[in-house]
């Protein structure tokens, strides 16, 4: 059996930060895996070790430099790893979640996996959407914001809780192949041991561009594009009572009536 997670590193901002045109002055940025992924790639990790003959493939967007942060996946347990990145994608900007999954399907199209694992989100973009069209475009079955994973691989089923609106939860059976994405909280992620850490040097990290994959920049043809970056103003009107409880009780007392509260 073969799962197939795909991993994201993002950037993590300090909570004061200047904006450099359309990003965030490097000075205030660090780089860490994306937390959503962290949980996709500990769910993979529990099937392999749950399981005979499981191996557990990541699949990133990026750079050369994010090579140190998607070992983690390595260092937690993960058996290899794949970067897809070249001059096109370099001068892309924005990746949208077609064009994102339009690159992972290529992959998996090569990988032939059983099961894919994404997480729910990543914490910079935000979308949400990538798995559920990587879904479409590989066709697979699919649930999202899975928090709950019982796999049955005898049955190739995998029995999921999805999180849904309003505190609602659905039980609800996934024929395999699937795609499912990942909602925090469904494990407890994994501490990368030094053993593990080690071990993850010597792990395949292929670089592959797009042509590899068999995808051309043609595929990188987006409708969006970031246009500006700006912190939104904060606009908040409080109130400060000083004095004895009941004095301020009749304060506060005051102000309900005059805002037409209880009336």
């Amino acid at each position: 059996m073969k799962v197939l997670v795909t991993v994201k590193e993002v950037a993590v901002v300090d909570d004061e930060f200047e904006i450099d045109g359309l990003g965030i002055d490097e000075r205030y940025v660090t780089a860490d895996l994306n937390e959503w992924d962290e949980y996709a790639v500990e769910e993979a990790v529990q099937i392999k070790e749950a399981g005979d003959d499981v191996e557990v493939v990541t699949v990133t967007i990026g750079p050369e430099g994010t090579e140190e942060t998607i070992r983690q996946a390595l260092a937690k347990g993960a058996d290899r790893a794949i970067r897809v990145w070249d001059d096109a994608l370099a001068e892309a900007g924005l990746l949208d979640p077609e064009t994102k999954a339009e690159i992972v399907a290529a992959v998996a199209a090569d990988e032939d996996p059983d099961l894919v694992l994404t997480g729910v989100q990543s914490a910079d973009d935000g979308f949400g959407a990538t798995g559920v069209t990587l879904a479409e475009k590989i066709d697979f079955e699919w649930a999202a914001v899975v928090n709950a994973l019982d796999l049955d691989r005898d049955a190739g089923v995998a029995h999921v809780r999805r999180e849904l609106e309003g505190s609602v939860e659905e039980l609800t059976d996934v024929e395999l192949p699937a795609v499912l994405t990942i909602q925090t909280g469904i494990n407890d992620p994994r501490y990368a041991s030094l053993r593990g850490i080690r071990q993850a040097q010597s792990k395949e990290l292929a670089a592959k561009s797009l042509s590899d994959v068999g995808l051309d920049a043609a595929s990188l043809d987006s409708p969006l594009e970031q246009t500006s970056l700006y912190e939104p103003e904060s606009e908040s009107e409080a109130t400060v009572f000083e004095g004895s409880a009941e004095e301020t009780a009749g304060e506060l007392a005051s102000l309900l009536r005059e805002k037409g509260v209880g009336s």
